[in-house]
């Protein structure tokens, strides 16, 4: 067992505080990370959850919620494409909910088609429910947004824009961070979203389906190059949404730095309890040094104790961010774990555990053999 392994196990009440610290740090940077990542993908869900392989919009399109009506015509240029085999028209745009007891709510209303192997609906609908969106004024929520929206459950009855809608299906997943998704057809969000009251023979964006997916990406980069329209891929469109939202509003900084705060915490509580459990260890040092060992072998020496601790606080931090990513599921905040975020969070742990131990590498000025006299 290596020396610096065998100090540590025969005070570990002395380096504890340090392993406890480096836990804590990466959990908290996890943690937040994850739910960012579970935030971004909710935003995302009307592109990540559609056959959509092509998005073509305004000009300069930052996120889905931030588009602007374009003509539908433009569909025809679109589907002249000889890469392009099917198009549609895609409707996002917002309103009001009136609740049937009072008081009302911003909802968020997409209206797509609806038949089998249309591009914009979300593939959590059934083929029943789409049956069913093709009455006027049906609609689709979330199961979740019940009370928010208050409904009780299938045959509510409300009001948006002034038309009366019917709940005729709950979806589970599909649940906003923002105002509520309220699914329709193309005819009856025409109706609920006022925007396109005036703006006839627009839509919000143009769908397509090449007859390649390989084809896709081309496919954008030439409708990109118009300077009255802009085009992604579907993978593109939901990372430009994610990164808006993760590095241009509030909630996408404050919880980068919250994660930039916990690591910043925890290497000042791992590089303080180091260098007091150095200098707690000064007589061995001494001894060492008496002996004739050079300081960079006592360098690594606490180099090696640093990395001890940083492994075992990412080995006690690992179960908990599990049960703390399994308990925010189950309270409605998705915390996304993908393989390369853990990985990330173990490398920035290890990293600062070892960055604490270089920081604690001042103490050593104080070994002299002459302690042993003192």
């Amino acid at each position: 067992m290596p020396y610096s392994l065998t100090m540590i196990g025969r005070e570990p009440r002395r380096y504890l505080p340090a392993v406890l610290a480096v836990a804590l740090s990466d959990l908290l940077i996890t943690v937040q990370v994850g739910l960012l990542l579970g935030a971004l993908a909710v935003l995302s869900l009307p592109i990540d959850h559609c056959a959509a392989e092509v998005w073509v919009a305004s000009p300069e399109v930052l996120s889905i919620e931030l588009g602007y009506p374009i003509p539908e015509s433009l569909r025809g240029r679109l589907a002249s494409l000889a890469a392009v085999v099917d198009t549609e028209p895609y409707l996002y745009g917002f309103s009001y909910w009136r609740k049937p007891r009072g008081g009302s709510e911003v909802c968020c209303v997409i209206g797509s088609r609806l038949e089998a192997g249309a591009l914009g609906v979300v593939s959590d609908l059934t083929p029943q429910m789409r049956t069913l969106l093709t009455e006027p004024g049906a609609v689709v929520v979330d199961e979740s947004e019940r009370d928010r929206l208050g409904v009780p459950g299938v045959g509510g009855i409300a009001e948006v824009a002034g038309q009366r809608v019917r709940v005729v299906g709950l979806v589970q997943g599909l649940k906003s961070l923002g105002p509520p998704y309220v699914f329709c057809s193309l005819r009856t969000a025409s109706l609920l979203q006022p925007l396109f009251r005036d703006y006839p023979q627009h839509t919000m964006y143009l769908l397509a389906r090449c007859r390649n997916p390989e084809d896709a990406p081309a496919v954008a980069r030439r409708l990109g190059r118009r300077s009255d329209l802009s085009a992604f891929t579907r993978e593109e469109f939901s990372a430009r949404t994610q990164l808006y939202w993760a590095t241009r509003t509030e909630a996408g900084i404050g919880m980068g730095f919250t994660a930039f705060l916990s690591l910043l915490v925890g290497l000042v509580i791992t590089s303080q309890t180091l260098y007091a459990a150095t200098v707690a260890s000064l007589r061995e040092y001494a001894v060492l040094r008496a002996l004739g060992i050079p300081r960079w072998r006592m360098a690594g020496l606490v180099m090696a104790q640093s990395f001890w601790v940083g492994l075992g606080g990412i080995g006690l931090a690992l179960p908990l961010i599990f049960a703390m990513a399994a308990g925010g599921d189950s309270a409605g905040a998705r915390v996304l774990l993908p393989p390369w975020l853990l990985a990330a969070g173990t490398g920035v742990t290890l990293a600062m555990a070892l960055l604490s131990g270089l920081a604690a590498l001042r103490s050593l000025r104080l070994v002299e053999p002459i302690t042993l006299l003192r």
